[in-house]
């Protein structure tokens, strides 16, 4: 049996490299003075955990030390490690088996992976013996409607597709509508990336979110932002301008073993209080994993 602590290790290589292995070597220094506070700070900064985040995690931490009289670097280091998890959340599993069917609404920029992250998670929920239903709603590029028909076929999955340039509310209300028919379970929606900083994008967006409802009252039912991991702390406003838009209630960190910035994780959670509930570590269908925040934290600090 594969074990998973060895895929996130694997992935996280360079988040690890970049930042969080200066901060290993840092706590594993012999003396821990002012300038160690100031250094570990500074690192924290740099990894994308947050200025506002590092900062707390830096008070409680000399707190945490001055209390427990800690002198030694491993005792540091394991009280780093907790402080850390401290500021992820518990998992959280992502629930769709209230509705039949249960409408998803990937959103989020361009390329930040959705059609990839909504074919991955169809494969995830399949193979728990969930009848999946794509819908194909990033009509403006023809090459995302080929792709998500592409997966479709590959993870013998059902696609509803429009014509390029066609409505995307239109797809996305009659996909609903196919789900009901079908008795599917879980209807996962790829919306089409847009800039978070253009009105009328985010308008359309709203439109394709009230469509859906109009398919079937109380739809969507989990609105997931897609936020890819290699942007750092740009991926906040991002999010910020979605959540107003249509609130949505999960994330799903897609590229971090491409990133050198996963500690945006800490960043994600202090900032907009929400759950991260998969994060992708690599580009096979099986490498969307649910985020553990343990494995993570070890991951980064080893």
């Amino acid at each position: 049996m594969p074990n998973p602590f060895v895929n996130w290790k694997e992935s996280l290589e360079r988040t690890r490299k970049a930042a969080f292995g200066r901060i290993v070597t840092l706590v594993g220094a012999s003396e821990i003075n002012d300038e160690t506070w100031d250094d570990l700070e500074a690192l924290l900064i740099q990894a994308d955990v947050g200025v506002d985040t590092s900062q707390q995690i830096i008070a409680n931490l000399l707190k945490k030390v001055d209390e427990a009289g800690i002198t030694k670097s491993a005792e540091f280091r394991q009280a780093l490690e907790e402080e850390l998890l401290a500021h992820l959340m518990p998992a959280t599993a992502l629930d769709l088996e209230t509705h039949h069917p249960s409408v998803v609404l990937l959103v989020g920029v361009n390329g930040s992976g959705k059609t990839t992250t909504a074919a991955k998670l169809g494969y995830i929920y399949a193979n728990k013996g969930k009848k999946v239903l794509l819908a194909a709603a990033d009509t403006y590029r023809a090459a995302a409607i080929d792709q998500l028909q592409t997966w479709g076929d590959r993870l013998h999955l059902p696609v509803i597709a429009g014509q390029p340039d066609s409505d995307p509310g239109a797809v996305a209300y009659d996909a609903v509508q196919s789900a009901v028919s079908r008795g599917s379970d879980i209807v996962l929606i790829d919306t089409a990336g847009r800039l978070h900083t253009r009105y009328n994008l985010m308008e359309e967006l709203k439109k394709v979110h009230r469509v859906v409802g109009k398919a079937l009252p109380g739809a969507p039912h989990s609105v997931l932002l897609v936020l890819d991991a290699t942007t750092g702390q740009n991926a906040l406003h991002q999010a910020r301008a979605f959540q107003q838009v249509v609130q949505v209630n999960g994330v799903i960190l897609s590229k971090l073993d491409s990133s050198a910035r996963g500690g945006m994780a800490f960043a994600i959670q202090k900032e907009l209080g929400l759950p991260i509930y998969y994060a992708g570590l690599g580009e096979k269908p099986e490498d969307l994993q649910p985020f553990d925040r343990v494995e993570f934290v070890k991951s980064i600090l080893l």
